[in-house]
């Protein structure tokens, strides 16, 4: 059975006439029922038979251009998919620095030009010379000979203390 809050959305569309064959049924038995609900179907009748005695209104020619001129000056609806879209001019922009980034990005550097006489010696080179490189290994005991002495003298220059920092 049809419950009276479910009853008032159909109410106007029974008095209307626009139900189908099985909800007007239903809206009769719960009619039969309840008085409540029959009384204000016999309200919304009554309101629908003054508004039928009221002369109709026909609009005039000016009220339906003005309507059609509003409804022309009205902004579109933008659908979700035009926000998407970008101008042009971005889309160059964007398109071009891509471009750019791809070109730049795939460039072979050319290789260093070494002079012919040079060529026998690169060829020939030891990479391994730097870790036998005789000076850098004096400047090692030297700098340790200085972190000894550094700390002695109060000055904190040098030290350890302020490597490990």
């Amino acid at each position: 059975m049809m419950s009276c809050s479910r009853m008032e959305t159909k109410i106007l569309a029974y008095v209307d006439g626009r139900l189908k064959e099985s909800e007007r049924l239903d809206v009769e038995k719960h009619l039969a029922s309840c008085a409540a609900c029959k009384l204000r179907v016999t309200e919304f009748r009554a309101v629908n038979s003054l508004l039928d005695e009221l002369p109709q209104i026909e609009p005039s020619e000016a009220f339906d251009l003005r309507v059609h001129a509003l409804v022309a000056a009205e902004p579109a609806k933008r659908s979700w998919w035009s926000s998407l879209m970008v101008s042009p001019r971005v889309a160059f922009s964007a398109a071009t620095l891509l471009l750019a980034t791809v070109w730049i990005g795939t460039r072979m550097p050319e290789p260093p030009v070494v002079p012919a006489p040079d060529v026998a010696v690169v060829e020939s080179a030891d990479y391994d010379v730097i870790s036998n490189f005789a000076p850098l290994s004096d400047l090692s005991q030297a700098s340790d000979d200085d972190d000894d002495s550094d700390a002695g003298s109060g000055n904190g220059v040098g030290s350890s203390a302020t490597r490990t920092m």
